[in-house]
């Protein structure tokens, strides 16, 4: 199963080229994945959350520091500027120990036909405990909340 994340585009997202700019990709990949994994506030209470997949504490007193180990990104077309929030779907394609691997896709906005995909991408992320700065054990309540949305890890074009 896919998160799907409604995305704005800003102006200043642009190129001089007109379309998205490349250092502006991962910043849309983090909003998404911010909006999908994080919470402001108690992660002992994840029912609060906006999403069921919203169980980071993502608060200033946190115990847990998400850590990007790997990034990857590629560019199926030009993205130009779009009114309505692109889609951006993403997934788990590994759901390691203290790490966790975020595939994305994406699209156009949902209900443009034909929906079409700009950018395929993934993030490993690790979790590492605040305090000691090692990686920590997924926790078994983030575990259940993630577990409904590992699917396929995304294929790549492969380079020679």
């Amino acid at each position: 199963m896919r998160l799907n994340v409604p995305i704005q585009l800003r102006w200043s997202d642009l190129d001089a080229y007109g379309h998205v700019n490349n250092a502006s990709m991962l910043k849309i990949l983090e909003e998404a994945r911010v909006f999908a994994f994080w919470v402001d506030g108690d992660v002992s209470a994840p029912d609060q959350a906006a999403w069921s997949t919203a169980v980071i504490d993502a608060s200033p007193t946190t115990r847990t520091k998400s850590v990007i180990s790997r990034q990857e990104i590629e560019y199926v077309r030009s993205m130009p500027y779009i009114r309505q929030p692109i889609d951006v779907q993403l997934w788990i394609g590994h759901l390691g120990g203290a790490s966790l691997d975020v595939y994305y896709e994406i699209k156009s906005p949902i209900g443009v036909e034909p929906q079409v995909t700009f950018v395929k991408a993934s993030t490993t992320l690790v979790l590492v405990d605040a305090e000691t700065d090692r990686p920590r054990r997924i926790l078994p309540f983030e575990r259940e909340a993630w577990e409904p949305y590992l699917d396929e890890p995304l294929t790549f074009r492969r380079r020679d």
